[in-house]
């Protein structure tokens, strides 16, 4: 029987302890959300990079027409960087690299990479992720990295992780023993079943993004199960496209 455990922020991840592991990354808001979107718009990958020093070097001896970097920072655009907007980038990745630097998701991302295996996840593939999940790791520890914000819990993100346990416990291939935070998150997702965009608007982080004018966006992101794109980083820490049985079969070194 596998096992289910909720991280409440990225600050909480043991680069020690995920060896071996499962990792789901949350950074709904807008991290995780935009790679599933980006990867389904047809990105053909996706590189997450810790801040906008290391996108540039990794720009550095690439076709110039190969790539598009995407950044912010605590909200703001990097100069010279497309801003990570999900529905704005469409039209400007299509069969390129996405060099990709935010404040939290890329962070948590990376931080993740010591696991056996990685994936990205928001709600909108939130049940291709289950089914994932349940075709390929039922006698694994998963572990729902919510990034959070700065430091602080995220609700969206929280609200993300719930969505995806109440998916996955619907499965009836599969059983899951939980941890108290993997309850308590799929509590929380179950009395909010059909507030997602209350939730996103109202979080902190929905709250920057509409001074943003970016409404439009977080009414994209709350939508639930749309999608079927399941990204994982391969053995490059390159985010790559899989679907809801795609079964990743490489081992970090």
């Amino acid at each position: 029987m596998g096992k289910v455990h909720v991280l409440m922020r990225k600050e909480d991840i043991d680069t020690k302890k995920i060896h071996g592991k499962i990792v789901v990354v949350f950074d709904v808001l807008l991290a995780t959300s935009t790679i599933v979107a980006g990867l389904h718009h047809g990105a053909k990958e996706i590189i997450p990079v810790l801040h906008g020093e290391e996108a540039l070097k990794e720009a550095e001896n690439r076709d110039r027409n190969s790539f598009v970097l995407v950044g912010e920072y605590e909200g703001i655009t990097l100069e010279g960087f497309l801003n990570p907007n999900p529905l704005a980038l469409k039209e400007h990745i299509q069969k390129k690299t996405v060099i990709l630097s935010t404040t939290n998701g890329t962070v948590a991302i990376r931080k993740a990479s010591f696991a056996k295996h990685v994936y990205a996840a928001s709600l909108l593939n939130g049940k291709a992720v289950a089914r994932t999940l349940c075709t390929n790791h039922t006698s694994d520890t998963v572990i729902l990295v919510c990034a959070g914000s700065a430091g602080e819990f995220s609700m969206e993100d929280f609200y993300g992780a719930g969505y995806v346990l109440d998916c996955l416990l619907s499965e009836q291939s599969c059983d899951w023993e939980m941890t108290d935070a993997a309850l308590v998150a799929r509590e929380f997702y179950r009395g909010a079943r059909g507030c997602a965009e209350d939730i996103l608007l109202s979080s902190r982080v929905g709250r920057m993004l509409q001074r943003f004018k970016m409404e439009e966006d977080i009414y994209f992101v709350a939508e639930r199960g749309i999608l079927d794109t399941v990204p994982y980083l391969d053995e490059r820490k390159t985010l790559v496209k899989g679907g809801e049985g795609c079964y990743v079969g490489y081992t970090p070194s």
